[in-house]
């Protein structure tokens, strides 16, 4: 990170550590445990319909903050959007640097990458890696799985109303979020 620092003229102390990744939610939702009376059987609903869409999310735990949109491809474009969206939630005078995934649209020379981000890929195949990943499966939890979305639009209001939710909630985004290894410079 001090390297990093160094060729983007700041001061390690004004890097910010953000992680980002993407979630896909929709009418094929997943079943999640659920409390219910012991030797009952709750019901769970399923819908087989696949309308479905993205949430692009990067948090930066160690301020409690992050930067999402809801968006209907996974691809290049949307990545760019929200590059766009996360430099928007940068301190003023910080840098960031955005650990990624190695997928297609993370790693790609077609990203229009705002000055004031530096992509880092993380190792591959190490999804344990990526704290979103953990957040992910909290949104689910909570507030985006056992149901059934009426229509493409109430797809899209839940997932915002769930980041919205997170948002307000800056010390989840710290407890889920914070990685010891990540803020060691």
């Amino acid at each position: 990170m001090e390297e990093i620092a160094r060729e983007k003229g700041v001061h390690a102390s004004d890097i910010e550590i953000w992680f980002a990744d993407e979630a896909r939610v929709g009418q094929k939702n997943k079943l999640t445990r659920r409390w219910a009376k012991r030797g009952s059987r709750p019901s769970a609903p399923k819908d087989q319909r696949t309308a479905s869409t993205y949430i692009f999310g990067a948090i930066s735990p160690k301020d409690g903050k992050g930067a999402a949109l809801v968006l209907p491809k996974c691809d290049t474009y949307a990545m760019n959007l929200h590059l766009a969206e996360i430099a928007k939630n940068v301190a003023a005078g910080a840098h960031a640097v955005l650990l990624v995934d190695q997928a297609g649209w993370h790693m790609t020379d077609k990203l229009a990458v705002p000055e004031n981000i530096t992509i880092l890929p993380l190792p591959a195949k190490c999804p344990e890696l990526n704290p979103v990943e953990n957040l992910w499966q909290f949104m689910r939890d909570n507030w985006l799985s056992n149901r059934v979305f009426k229509s493409y639009d109430d797809i899209v209001d839940h997932c915002y109303d769930a980041w919205n939710k997170l948002i307000e909630q800056p010390w989840r985004i710290m407890s889920i979020g914070l990685r010891d290894w990540a803020h060691r410079f």
